[in-house]
């Protein structure tokens, strides 16, 4: 089944069009809206447009199979051009595929000691310095949102915000629960014990993709506390939000890291749009979320999606059976390699459902957008 080219070629040129216009120019939040969309479509329309060459010369070529003197020429030459155009049409299937409305947009992470008491913090801490490396790695900005200390170096838990664009893209596959086996410090046995931590990968909400009235929410202060609830700071500044508007489940959310009380409530208030987007975004596409990479568990052991074995060096991704052996690497924000095998499989996927779908003739659909909330 050759693909479609003219709906692809058509709207570029409109787009093409449109961003000419002095009008477009003139409004910039059409015009940025309209530059997303022609900077998404055209790999698309790159090769849409290499692929119509390919078959214009492919009808050229079988033009001249009746000629007897250019016949073996022309077959050689179908030949090659079968090739490209098979490649091409590759290329185009993937450029199609929807993107997620999310990827370009600021995240916040959160972690949380699960099963493994302080070992478990400790990890904690690990993965957490991993993620700021990482972000480091890729040029992004991390700001601390909130983090809870325990008394052997650990944390408990923890949230902070990685801004720049493509951060959601680079972080959306950590969500879930991540396992560590290996030797604790305290352990005289040298026997290996297991801890698991829950990671969650937020997109940060637009104030208008999520409603919020102070009507629906409360404000307490008080003071930032460490290991053990000892109190950091003298002044009030740190903030707990509490939502639970009507009958909707109760959020809560805290933030102690900043020094200004005005500060943490605007963080506060972003996580909380943030988790409301995503509370949305669960409920709307809850069968679809069961089938992909970002989930996100109780904390159990047998519910992992990661493992960091430290005796062998092992890092192995068990929704995918992607496996490295540099575990220091890894650690040290070295998570490329293990992020786009991710995204590989994650496009594959989409490409064999959109395979499905065009043999069934039903569109082939992705997880809501932004207007989902």
């Amino acid at each position: 089944m050759s693909l479609p080219l003219d709906p692809v070629l058509d709207e570029f040129t409109a787009l093409e069009a449109q961003l000419a216009d002095p009008a477009v120019l003139a409004d910039q939040t059409r015009y940025r809206a309209l530059m997303r969309r022609y900077g998404a479509l055209r790999p698309a329309a790159e090769a849409a447009r290499s692929l119509q060459r390919v078959r214009r010369e492919r009808d050229e070529a079988a033009a001249l199979l009746d000629d007897s003197e250019l016949a073996e020429v022309a077959r050689d030459e179908l030949e090659r051009l079968d090739v490209e155009a098979a490649e091409l049409e590759t290329v185009l299937q993937r450029a199609l595929l929807p993107s997620d409305p999310f990827d370009d947009d600021d995240v916040i992470v959160e972690l949380r000691a699960a099963a493994g008491g302080d070992e478990a913090s400790l990890f904690a801490a690990d993965v957490m310095n991993m993620y700021r490396r990482y972000a480091d790695l890729l040029g992004f900005t991390v700001e601390p949102l909130d983090s809870y200390l325990t008394e052997v170096g650990g944390v408990s838990k923890a949230s902070f915000e990685v801004r720049g664009r493509g951060a959601y893209r680079a972080f959306k596959y950590e969500s879930g629960v991540h396992r560590v086996q290996r030797v604790p410090s305290t352990e005289a046995q040298g026997r290996i014990h297991t801890s698991t931590i829950t990671v969650a990968v937020l997109p940060v909400a637009e104030d208008a993709e999520v409603e919020l009235s102070p009507s629906d929410y409360r404000v307490d202060v008080y003071r930032a506390s460490g290991p053990g609830g000892q109190s950091v700071n003298t002044t009030d500044s740190a903030v707990r939000i509490t939502f639970k508007p009507g009958t909707a489940e109760e959020l809560v959310v805290t933030c102690q890291d900043g020094k200004s009380q005005h500060k943490n409530k605007e963080k506060a208030l972003t996580v909380l749009r943030a988790r409301l987007l995503e509370r949305e975004r669960a409920r709307a596409q809850a069968e679809e979320r069961e089938a992909r990479l970002v989930q996100i568990g109780s904390g159990e052991r047998s519910e992992k999606i990661r493992t960091y074995n430290v005796p062998q060096s092992r890092v192995t991704d068990h929704r995918i059976g992607f496996t490295t052996h540099d575990l220091e690497g890894v650690l040290a924000g070295g998570l490329a390699p293990l992020t786009e095998a991710l995204a590989r499989a994650d496009e594959a996927r989409q490409l064999e459902r959109r395979g499905d779908a065009m043999l069934e003739g039903r569109p082939a659909g992705r997880e809501a957008g932004r207007g989902a909330a």
